[in-house]
């Protein structure tokens, strides 16, 4: 991956100056999956701040992006 997984917000953040493409995607959920984890939270609290009504997302996309949360949450080492 081109892109490292962000550590902080700031780094997430720092993503949005960056063209959006699958790499970018990837890096920003891998980074909210590792700061979530390290924040003691649970994929269901993570999926319910995903999925709570924003200007940012339609309701599509924040189910869409909450699926992708999911599924790469599962997926994530050490969570098997």
């Amino acid at each position: 991956m081109k892109y490292p997984i962000p550590k902080n917000v700031e780094e997430i953040i720092a993503l949005g100056e960056e063209p959006v493409n699958e790499e970018v995607v990837a890096a920003a959920i891998a980074g909210v999956i590792e700061i979530a984890r390290s924040q003691g939270q649970s994929l269901d609290e993570l999926q319910t701040l995903v999925l709570a009504d924003d200007n940012l997302l339609d309701l599509a996309q924040r189910q869409w992006l909450s699926q992708a949360l999911e599924e790469a949450w599962q997926n994530w080492p050490g969570s098997g």
